[in-house]
């Protein structure tokens, strides 16, 4: 419909309304005359009435569509999210409006809506409280397997090194969990919570605007009806009355008085209905005007307003997806540089660097022993062995030497209580292997080098400064730079003096390898393998004589200070027949030679007669619990211990107790025995049964 076409509209109801008002005057004028011209013009007047209102109905609709159309089209203009919203929007805004009798499907839709959005925070919610678990799972897991102090050693390999990078790069991945989470939660989360309340309060005001709307019409309606009600009353009663005024005009016999009586009462009731026709017809133009505007204007607003509430909120559901996918997106470089460091960290594991980095951490050095001997068990003459009965033995226990062991072992680990590192080990790293000694040693020597250049710089730095303020008095006090000059040069020889010494150590160390690995070594070695003694036939001794393995043992075996009292014994009852001993009653250890009874006669027999039949024997001072092997090469640097060599067997005649020490005996050259104590680590054992 056009512009003119509405004007034209406009004047023929202001012409026809002004009409219609001289119609109701009439109307009034003729309802008190005639009765019948009165019901013709009620109709006209009506007729008038509801082509009126239709008019208007129409206009007012097709002025609402095109302010609608034209909203829609100034908001497509000024631009929306999105083409395809754009498209759709003026049919969307003309469908909302034209639901009049669909409010309540609204309201649930709308109500539905903002759930679905509290649903989708809740569920945020829970995937932040999951990647925050996550997280926290990840981080005391990289804590549980991080390395500990004892294993830091092991960091070397290239495998320990790769997982310690492994452990690392996932701290990193659960630090950017933890940003996803924080992200969400204070972006994201709160967002949709803002939105939801606030939604939610657009929509109760909406609501109750439309159900102030709902009673204001329905009020207006009710209105409208008890003047219809009113008005159907009257006009029953106005027409009852014209009804019996008309009979009583045509009745004869009723006075001029009741004639008139009816004639005043119909009067009225016509007065009373053409008033309840005049209020019928005032609430029936306010209902329709009411209603037009109810339905055109008011109620649509309200729709309006409900429409842009869903489509913000389901604009904002788009952007919340969008945007925690974002905050996913964001920290997707950083997770794959992530898995591209433990990608690398697995790449550069190397087994043989690892391999060779074994090797030389426990490459010991040691010569591999040499071939054990084929020992002829029927050559020997075993009339010939001079045992001591158990009884004999166990008679010469002195209860006073029972502390001779503890004084021989506290001047073992006396001379070296003082010499441990930090970590336990000895000073000179005498308690390592051969090869390991040396690199503890090199070691050594390059960071006392660099100390004592450090400490060389600082001494020339000192002299230099007290030369320049014994120049210029006034920059300083030379005397204040001699303390700490004095005090440096103290350090300085201090470091030089350990440089010597772990030098000399480290050459004394070199030139022990050298031998060992020299030929002659292996022939000493190998020599002092079988531990034998030439005996003639008359060296037997007069004395009682008896094999170990026929006496019983009835008091187990002895104890260390039991032994060592008996070998002290020995070794002073028979001192005279060797002259070379150097052991002392009190120790009844170390390097002496202490042979049986008749043992003098025995070489000397052996030496007259010459014979070349010869018999090797074994001589035992005291019960051997075993034998054992030397594993390492052992140098005796302290009272009570006896040197071996690699391969060297010895005689077990003491076990361990737990202090790192057994004590041994062989055979010596000058037909007599050492005996003493060696690390139980550097001897494989062979006990008997």
């Amino acid at each position: 419909m056009s512009w003119g076409t509405e004007l034209w509209l406009c004047v023929y109801l202001l012409a026809h309304s002004r009409r219609d008002d001289n119609l109701c005057a009439k109307v009034n004028s003729t309802s008190n005359t005639d009765p019948e011209l009165f019901d013709s013009e009620v109709f006209l007047l009506g007729s008038w009435y509801f082509v009126y209102l239709s008019i208007v109905v129409a206009v007012a609709a097709a002025a609402d569509l095109r302010l609608m159309s034209r909203n829609c089209q100034l908001s497509s203009s000024f631009g929306l999210a999105h083409s395809s919203t754009a498209q759709h929007a003026p049919v969307f805004c003309s469908l909302w409006a034209r639901f009049e009798d669909q409010y309540d499907n609204l309201s649930i839709h709308t109500n539905k809506g903002i759930e679905v959005l509290d649903k989708y925070a809740n569920f945020l919610r829970d995937r932040v409280a999951i990647e925050t678990e996550y997280a926290g799972k990840l981080r005391r897991l990289v804590k549980n397997y991080q390395p500990k102090r004892k294993e830091e050693e092991d960091n070397e390999f290239t495998s320990r090194q790769a997982f310690r990078n492994l452990l690392k790069e996932v701290g990193d991945l659960a630090g950017q969990r933890e940003v996803v989470s924080e992200t969400l939660q204070q972006q994201i989360i709160q967002s949709v919570a803002l939105l939801s309340k606030t939604l939610r309060e657009d929509r109760k005001k909406c609501l109750t605007d439309g159900t102030v709307l709902q009673q204001c019409l329905s009020a207006q309606l009710s209105s409208l009806e008890r003047a219809k009600r009113n008005y159907d009353k009257a006009y029953r009663d106005s027409d009852k009355a014209v009804e019996n005024y008309k009979k009583a005009d045509m009745d004869l016999n009723l006075s001029r008085a009741e004639v008139e009586r009816y004639k005043n009462i119909m009067t009225s009731k016509n007065q009373q209905s053409d008033d309840a026709k005049n209020e019928y017809a005032n609430q029936l133009q306010k209902t329709n005007n009411l209603q037009q505007h109810h339905y055109s204007m008011l109620l649509p607003a309200v729709f309006n307003r409900l429409q842009e509430l869903d489509e913000k909120r389901t604009l904002g559901i788009r952007e919340f997806i969008i945007g925690a996918a974002d905050v996913e997106s964001s920290v997707a470089p950083i997770i794959a540089r992530c898995m591209e460091g433990i990608v690398k960290a697995g790449e550069s594991i190397n087994e043989k660097e690892d391999s060779l980095k074994v090797i030389e951490r426990y490459q010991s050095g040691f010569t591999p022993p040499t071939d054990i001997p084929f020992e002829d068990l029927s050559k020997m003459d075993l009339s010939n062995v001079s045992n001591y009965s158990h009884s004999t033995i166990k008679g010469t226990i002195s209860v006073r030497r029972k502390g001779v062991r503890n004084n021989i072992l506290q001047s073992i680990f006396g001379s070296n209580k003082n010499s441990l590192t930090a970590d336990g080990q000895k000073e000179d790293f005498s308690d390592l292997p051969p090869n390991q000694q040396r690199k503890k040693l090199v070691a050594k020597i390059a960071e006392l080098q660099q100390r004592v250049d450090q400490e060389t710089n600082t001494r020339d730095g000192l002299m230099k400064m007290k030369i320049v303020y014994e120049a210029n008095s006034s920059l300083g006090n030379p005397m204040t730079v001699e303390g700490q000059l004095n005090e440096s040069e103290h350090e300085l020889e201090k470091l030089k003096r350990d440089l010597k010494k772990f030098q000399d150590i480290l050459d004394k160390a070199n030139q022990l390898q050298v031998a060992n690995n020299s030929p002659q070594s292996h022939r000493n070695q190998l020599q002092n393998g079988h531990r034998t003694s030439r005996h003639s036939n008359g060296s037997a001794s007069a004395d009682d004589h008896h094999d170990a393995d026929d006496q019983p043992d009835d008091a187990g075996s002895l104890s260390r200070s039991d032994s060592e009292d008996n070998v002290a014994q020995i070794q002073n009852g028979h001192n005279n027949n060797n002259n070379g001993s150097s052991a002392s009653p009190e120790s009844g250890l170390g390097t002496s030679h202490t042979s049986l009874p008749g043992s003098g006669q025995g070489s000397a027999n052996e030496n007259a007669i010459g014979e070349e039949t010869c018999y090797e024997t074994e001589v035992e001072l005291l019960q051997p619990l075993g034998t054992c092997r030397a594993l390492y090469p052992f140098e005796a640097s302290s009272e009570g211990s006896i040197p071996m060599s690699e391969g060297e067997e010895l005689q077990v005649i003491e076990n361990d107790q737990g202090d790192g020490w057994t004590r041994v005996r062989r055979a010596n050259n000058s037909n007599g025995w050492d005996e003493g104590f060696v690390p139980t680590s550097y001897i494989e054992c062979t006990l008997f049964a």
